[in-house]
């Protein structure tokens, strides 16, 4: 994967990141992991929007896991994604780049975190996910909508979801650190 100042093409595992002036509501100054990119479209899920839902709040089982469930993105709100570090613990996910999964057999992630509540931090639950057709993210991609850069494990499982947006802009350097400390809304600058 070549880089230039932190910049990819969109491929599975890298990060999806709102440029300033995408102003869609579902992905303004969101963060999305692509899980799947490829001929067929692309999958991905939203980083940093959290929810007021506690995993443990939907599933008994889950109850020791940290993290809030996040938005994942506007596609089929009523449907849940899972993305761990528990590597071959949790059967039949899809590795992605620095350890991390996505999904796999869920009764035995459920199982896991029963038997090891010190696992819990080790897995994030979305509703919902960020979908895109045949094409359209790489056209999304060069018409400057997205930034697309290497995803790192803090940055899927960030110690502050509310300022990963603004973390990655300061990462990318140059115009985007820039953006970074913007307010949302310009206007009130």
């Amino acid at each position: 994967m070549s880089e230039t100042a932190g910049r990819t093409a969109a491929v599975t595992g890298s990060l999806l990141v709102a440029a300033p002036g995408l102003e869609d509501p579902n992905f303004r100054r969101t963060v999305i992991l692509l899980c799947e990119h490829g001929s067929a479209g692309s999958f991905g899920l939203v980083l940093n929007r959290v929810l007021a839902v506690r995993p443990g709040d939907v599933f008994d089982s889950l109850e020791p896991v940290p993290h809030p469930m996040a938005y994942g993105g506007p596609v089929q709100p009523d449907t849940m994604h899972f993305l761990h570090r528990l590597g071959d613990r949790v059967p039949d996910g899809v590795e992605l780049p620095g350890g991390v999964h996505w999904g796999g057999d869920f009764e035995r992630l459920q199982a896991v975190i029963e038997a090891n509540a010190g696992l819990a931090g080790r897995a994030r639950f979305f509703l919902g996910y960020a979908g895109w057709t045949a094409g359209q993210l790489d056209d999304e991609v060069a018409e400057g909508s997205w930034i697309a850069t290497s995803a790192r494990v803090d940055d899927v499982f960030p110690v502050s979801p509310e300022t990963l947006w603004r973390d990655t802009m300061l990462r990318l350097g140059g115009e985007f650190a820039l953006w970074a400390n913007t307010p949302a809304d310009i206007r009130t600058n």
